[in-house]
């Protein structure tokens, strides 16, 4: 691993040595830019750390194995881009029904197919959220940074292990491949699950107000049966509808009760702003530099980058919908996200969405452009 203290590394680099820091210990994965360095220095410094790194034979294996050593009681890790992170999706949907903290890290291309195998993209944000098939709340969050991707991939394994649920990396193609300054810390805050304290505890019921049951791992001679069909609290299944409701209204409830300490929004220029740039990710770089240019100008521009994108910050888009007298949305695909902003904002300011698709950043003067016209 890298030493404490400061290096110029890849992103995807950076998202490794933030697993393992966090206490990832083990990682399946398959080949696949532009996420494949992530895989190449997780084999290299994993087992040095006592973890298990195993290239299998494809994306369907890889996220059926990280669910599995979660189970076993590891903190476990995969890395894609977009079409193995379709295949995987029948098991994140069995990821969410049985409650497995995991962490998922999709270095976005652009598509659909194969697309533009090595070039960026956002456009898999959709897919995040509603990927899998049945009613669940993901959590997803947005790096924009070499650094970046080492401090989130930290609180994606912490936010995993807080609400013992999946949590995606939404990287993309740029910050996976951008070398920059990374600083490691001499150590990391570091979560881990709630463990349970009784052989009698049921994995899927819980009295605690969080609605985050304790997770028992095999091996501790607990007696488990996990299934992704609708069971009981001790998980025996029982397809009634009031076990289904239960699930999944507490699978759902348990991170939007807890979106305020989930949500994480990076705001520049915000406290005096009319016009407010909304991006995320790779889009945010461009964005960030025609803030500051239009502040330059005179304009009262501001940038609004939610890091975590999903649970969408619905309190705070309404909020901001009261101050500024318009919303660019900046992002890297045909304008998913201005879908949600339009949804919270409900006319009550004007939202424009500058979405950008082949693999190429919305310019710094394309969107300065842009905020011009609406300070006007």
């Amino acid at each position: 691993m890298l030493k404490p203290g400061r290096h110029l590394v890849l992103g995807n680099v950076a998202c490794a040595e933030g697993a393992i820091r966090a206490g990832c210990r083990f990682f399946a994965g398959y080949p696949i830019t532009p996420a494949s360095e992530i895989s190449h220095h997780v084999a290299a410094e994993l087992p040095k750390a006592g973890g298990v790194f195993l290239q299998m034979e494809d994306e369907i294996a890889s996220i059926a194995s990280v669910i599995g050593a979660s189970w076993a009681g590891a903190k476990a890790m995969t890395a894609t881009s977009g079409p193995g992170y379709s295949l995987m999706m029948e098991n994140i949907g069995y990821a969410h029904m049985t409650e497995t903290p995991l962490v998922l890290v999709n270095v976005q291309r652009s598509g659909p197919s194969t697309g533009q195998s090595t070039s960026p993209g956002q456009q898999d944000i959709y897919q995040a959220k509603y990927g899998a098939h049945g009613d669940y709340e993901v959590i997803a969050i947005s790096p924009w940074s070499v650094q970046e991707m080492f401090d989130l991939t930290v609180r994606a394994f912490n936010l995993a292990e807080t609400y013992r649920t999946p949590v995606m990396l939404m990287s993309d193609g740029l910050i996976g491949h951008i070398e920059e300054k990374l600083i490691v810390p001499e150590k990391v805050e570091v979560v881990n699950r709630k463990k349970s304290t009784s052989m009698d505890a049921t994995p899927w019921g819980t009295d605690d107000p969080s609605g985050v049951p304790e997770m028992p791992a095999f091996g501790e001679g607990h007696k488990l049966l996990v299934t992704g069909s609708t069971h009981r609290p001790d998980g025996v299944r029982n397809f009634s509808p009031e076990y289904h409701q239960m699930i999944v209204y507490r699978i759902r409830d348990k991170i939007l009760n807890a979106e305020p300490q989930i949500r994480d929004i990076h705001k520049v220029h915000m406290d005096d702003a009319k016009v407010a740039v909304l991006s995320f990710g790779a889009s945010a770089r461009p964005s960030i530099e025609a803030v500051q240019r239009a502040r330059s100008e005179g304009i009262k521009a501001g940038l609004f980058r939610p890091r975590t994108i999903w649970p969408f910050p619905e309190t705070e888009v309404k909020a901001l919908a009261e101050q500024v007298e318009a919303v660019i949305v900046v992002e890297m695909n045909v304008g998913k996200y201005v879908k949600e902003v339009e949804r919270a904002v409900c006319g009550k300011t004007k939202v424009v969405s500058l979405a950008k698709v082949g693999g190429v950043l919305p310019l710094a003067r394309e969107v300065l452009n842009v905020t011009r016209r609406e300070a006007q």
